[in-house]
């Protein structure tokens, strides 16, 4: 019986982990394919996950588990290929060996197989997203969890890791816009690395490499909400402790992040030191001329131009001006300014006369004072 891990999807640039909502199925039910046992929360929106292939569900996180990106969540235990509910087994197969038989079964069931990778549902509000770029091409040999791809949506760019290991065939082309759901791409499984290629050599590096003590790829780097408390506080990230994975400063590590005030202290003391040097001759004056260089639009900004398109197609853009004889309310103030002072202990302005008319006016027309 094959079993096959549930991963939480990139679901944004700067979305690092999402908290599980609810579990639409329990532990140990029967699933089918592409039916949503669970729904996702993160910091911007909330998704449902779907089913990537038929059998038992094993739940491996709680509701209300905080779970990274990528991290596994449920696990599905698929029947092998061929099996069926009531069919006795073969009598040849059983006088292979129990670890040659299970060793030979997954490779049978992943020759010639094809996976087809689809758009992952990235946001509630979201039907469609564009190929930003392809970080590999088509025909190359990828490996599992591998990013193969950029896409972007109206809210957010993210990255899509592969699903299996084998052959990449590429079929949305980049700039192209699918709808969730859509194929984007096919990888054929069952083929080998070609030779000199493959992550092996780049695996026994950062084996050999990890009991030396360097960082990992991703220490020194911060996410976005990160990067900006550590913006906002002057702290170089350098000088933070990443408890992401690979070392990746999260928020929490920001907000407890600290200057380190004892060693700048020293090292004011040799700049102060240093005899003052002389006054630098003047900049030059530019030359005006600019270097200018054209960008791709991203979805996002496409989206908000539409917004203002549409905006100034739907809504008048005028002012309206409307003339009014006001010499007889001028006479009436000019008349009785004096004895309403005397009397209330207060000047009489032009607003009593317009908030007069404007009573009298929604007595006559009430739809006026209506409000959607």
């Amino acid at each position: 019986m094959a079993q096959i891990e549930i991963k939480v999807p990139a679901v944004g640039e700067s979305i690092s982990e999402v908290t599980i909502g609810t579990w639409y199925k329990a532990d140990g039910d029967q699933v089918k394919l592409d039916e949503v046992i669970c729904g996702l929360d993160s910091d911007k929106a909330t998704f449902e996950l779907a089913a990537e292939a038929e059998g038992i569900l094993r739940i491996k996180a709680a509701e209300g588990d905080v779970v990274p990106i990528g991290g596994v969540i449920a696990v599905i235990e698929a029947a092998a290929a061929g099996a069926s509910a009531g069919e006795p087994a073969e009598a040849a197969p059983a006088v292979q060996e129990p670890a040659q038989a299970a060793e030979s079964a997954p490779a049978a069931v992943a020759a010639g197989k094809v996976v087809e990778m689809k758009v992952p549902t990235v946001g509630e509000s979201i039907t469609e997203v564009t190929i930003a770029s392809w970080s590999k091409k088509d025909g190359d040999f990828v490996q599992l969890d591998e990013v193969v791809c950029e896409l972007e949506s109206d809210k957010a760019t993210f990255e899509l890791p592969a699903e299996a290991t084998g052959i990449l065939r590429i079929v949305g082309a980049e700039g192209d816009t699918l709808a969730i759901g859509d194929v984007i791409c096919r990888i054929e499984t069952g083929a080998s690395a070609p030779a000199g290629t493959g992550p092996a050599p780049a695996a026994e590096e950062a084996a050999a490499a990890a009991p030396a003590g360097s960082k990992a790829f991703a220490a020194g780097h911060s996410s976005p909400v990160a990067a900006k408390i550590l913006a906002e506080k002057g702290i170089d990230p350098a000088d933070v402790n990443g408890s992401g994975a690979g070392g990746k400063i999260m928020k929490e590590d920001a907000l407890k992040a600290r200057k380190p005030d004892a060693a700048a202290a020293p090292a004011a003391a040799p700049a102060a030191s240093q005899p003052a040097r002389p006054a630098s001759s003047p900049a030059p004056a530019p030359s005006g001329d600019r270097a200018q260089r054209r960008e791709k639009l991203s979805s996002l900004r496409k989206t908000i131009a539409k917004r203002l398109v549409s905006v100034k197609n739907e809504t008048a853009m005028l002012t309206t001006f409307n003339e009014v004889d006001m010499k007889p309310v001028m006479d009436l103030r000019a008349k009785f300014k004096d004895k309403f002072k005397e009397k209330h202990e207060v000047g009489l302005g032009f607003m009593s006369f317009f908030t007069k008319a404007v009573t009298v006016a929604l007595k006559d027309f009430p739809v006026v004072n209506a409000y959607i």
